[in-house]
């Protein structure tokens, strides 16, 4: 299967993945203001590997949200 260029996707095509890089983006911006107000103490390991694995996708922030926070 050939690659498709931006041009040859449709409408709907283009704003289902510009909303979904507005929702990767507030995810991730959620969860590293987050951390980096969150006391070390309050976070499961080390606050540098989480920052970084936020980087992944919507799997990083969702994974900190649900296993990187101690409450």
């Amino acid at each position: 299967m050939a690659k498709k260029k931006w041009s040859d996707l449709t409408a709907a095509q283009h704003k289902g993945l510009i909303a979904a890089g507005v929702v990767q983006l507030l995810l991730a911006g959620a969860a590293w203001t987050d951390l980096a107000m969150r006391p070390d103490e309050f976070v499961r390991g080390r606050k540098l590997w989480w920052a970084l694995a936020i980087l992944v996708s919507f799997a990083g922030p969702l994974t900190y949200f649900r296993w990187g926070r101690k409450i």
